[in-house]
């Protein structure tokens, strides 16, 4: 007859913890392999440093009419580089199908006159098709100025925020440091592949920090409701947390895939198309999501179990499971140890034969007892 009991899926068996991964356990394997991937992220950074787009270098921005293709682009950033002008630094990217933009270091005007020349040359028009503008620094360096401040004020406000949602301040110093890690690495990844850093590389940053938060609060919530009056109960609050990070995981995996696709897509439109602005927005947001959805389970929450099992009641009431399970496995041991002495076999050696005899053995021990008890019950009469 077949069996008729269904089988359970791979998120009830987490959820009730038939299966499991020991997040908290390892939490020491995951903070050295962050703490790597930050400091070669910062080293990136130093050694390479990150391509400012021309709103935070100034610079001079030419826009062209000219048809684009799949080739268009490189092939007009190929012949930047034989321009008269030294040292323009170019950066081309296409406008929809028919312009072409370029940007270049601050110019002078003789400077400006002659790019503007040469830029015409190439699309096949008159120079005074070629429109230009000049953008100063300082423009980029106020927003990056208020997007520092932003960024304080951001961090003040969700600490607060969910210090009060929670009732518990380590929860806010874990999910902060969970957030300046996915920022961190965005910003390694930026110096790495070389991607410029333009006002779409500010927007999908400051949406991860965002999306981040999203997965370490869902996390931080199961957490609260699984070690609620944890004192009373017979588990730790490194158990209780693990078992949370474990019943969200798959919740946690299904946002972030259905939440990564539609960026990879942006991602490789921009990309192909040879847009700026796209390819940047798109890279900042598929690295900050994958890494956000790492640091929620991987940094937030084995750093909040490490920072409540130092307080001096967790200690206290871990101690006090420890004992109480060292005195339940003594007397399993005390159990197992009688049961053997009552079952073990009477053993005969005749010559070099050994005769084991369990039945007479406990035989012997059986009618032993008869008597003694009989023996017993006529001394009482």
């Amino acid at each position: 007859m077949a069996d008729a009991t269904p089988k359970l899926g791979l998120a009830h068996r987490l959820y009730t913890g038939q299966i499991s991964y020991d997040f908290i356990k390892h939490r020491r394997t995951w903070f050295i392999i962050s703490a790597v991937i930050i400091a070669v992220s910062i080293l990136v950074v130093l050694l390479r440093g990150l391509t400012l787009g021309i709103e935070f270098r100034g610079g001079t921005d030419f826009q062209v009419p000219m048809q684009v293709t799949s080739t268009t682009v490189d092939d007009v950033r190929a012949h930047t580089n034989e321009f008269t002008v030294p040292d323009l630094e170019p950066q081309v990217f296409s406008l929809g199908d028919s312009q072409i933009r370029i940007q270049t270091r601050t110019l002078t005007p003789e400077e400006m006159a002659t790019t503007r020349t040469e830029i015409a040359t190439i699309a096949g028009v008159q120079p005074a098709d070629v429109t230009s503008n000049v953008v100063g620094a300082s423009w980029g360096k106020d927003i990056s100025r208020q997007g520092v401040i932003a960024l304080v004020v951001f961090t003040v406000l969700v600490m607060l925020l969910i210090a009060i949602y929670f009732r518990d301040w380590k929860m806010s110093v874990a999910a902060i440091v969970a957030v300046f890690h996915d920022l961190i690495v965005t910003v390694g990844v930026y110096a790495l592949v070389g991607f410029t850093v333009t006002p779409s590389t500010v927007i999908g940053v400051l949406t991860i920090l965002g999306y981040s938060l999203y997965d370490t609060v869902v996390v931080f919530d199961k957490i609260r409701e699984n070690t609620k009056n944890i004192h009373e109960s017979n588990h730790t609050y490194s158990y209780q947390a693990n078992l949370a990070t474990n019943q969200v995981i798959v919740r946690s995996l299904n946002t972030t895939i259905i939440g990564v696709l539609p960026v990879v897509a942006l991602f490789g439109a921009g990309s192909m198309l040879q847009s700026g602005p796209l390819a940047d927005l798109g890279l900042a947001l598929l690295v900050g999501m994958l890494a956000g959805a790492y640091s929620s389970l991987f940094i937030a929450a084995p750093l909040l179990a490490w920072l409540r099992e130092r307080e001096p009641a967790m200690a206290e009431h871990r101690e006090r499971l420890e004992r109480r399970k060292a005195r339940s496995e003594a007397k399993s041991a005390h159990r197992q140890n009688i049961a053997a002495a009552d079952l073990s076999p009477a053993m005969s050696i005749d010559g070099d034969t050994i005769t084991i005899s369990a039945d007479q053995f406990t035989g012997e021990r059986r009618q032993r007892r008869t008597d003694g008890t009989r023996a017993q019950r006529k001394k009482g009469k």
